[in-house]
């Protein structure tokens, strides 16, 4: 079943900028299989469902939760796990520090996989990805960090891509909640802190 999953996913990342594509699904997943490792007591088929549909009905790229719906509904699993798995895609976000609480292992085990995405290398790379396709600034030094705000005030404003690091990206480390998620990211936020004072000194502060 997973299999088939994947493959009906596939196409519809591949209509994403390289920031959320196919590629960032199978990362994520990867993460998911490592912290479940620690994790014995975890619904592995919970988990691993729940990554690979977690962005199909992305609010970055669409407005409706049609074919998250669509899929879910498809699996053959009880209702009772289809619900869960709905839960644990809702419960990922970060929403601008508006983030619903997750609940469940499966989702903190989901939610911090996708985290750890977004940190470290790879989350540099992803964030001047997604910052190039929808036109950003690579930074702005006029731009001051917003410490609280509204999901649609976090959704809506085009920051510069070096403004999302200290809006989200590094306070994502003291926000895992597994045990190998935050030893996971330890070095990852570490690499974006030194890209961060390696910028600082090439663009004059």
């Amino acid at each position: 079943m997973i299999n088939e999953i994947m493959e009906k996913v596939r196409h519809i990342y591949e209509q994403f900028d390289a920031s959320h594509d196919f590629q960032h699904i199978e990362r994520v997943y990867h993460n998911a299989e490592m912290i479940l490792q620690t994790e014995p007591t975890a619904d592995a088929e919970v988990v691993k469902i729940a990554v690979l549909l977690h962005d199909v009905s992305d609010k970055k790229y669409t407005d409706s939760k049609a074919q998250e719906n669509k899929l879910i509904e498809a699996l053959s699993i009880s209702e009772e796990k289809k619900q869960h798995i709905r839960d644990c895609i809702a419960q990922v976000s970060y929403n601008g520090g508006n983030e619903l609480e997750a609940t469940s292992l499966e989702a903190k085990i989901v939610r911090d996989a996708d985290r750890l995405d977004a940190i470290g290398a790879i989350g540099i790379a992803r964030t001047f990805a997604y910052g190039g396709a929808k036109g950003r600034k690579l930074y702005d030094k006029k731009e001051t960090a917003r410490i609280t705000m509204t999901e649609e005030e976090y959704r809506k404003k085009n920051t510069a891509s070096v403004t999302h690091f200290y809006e989200k990206l590094l306070l994502l480390k003291d926000l895992m909640v597994t045990t190998k998620g935050k030893q996971l990211a330890e070095q990852r936020h570490q690499f974006m802190v030194d890209f961060l004072q390696q910028l600082q000194q090439e663009i004059g502060g």
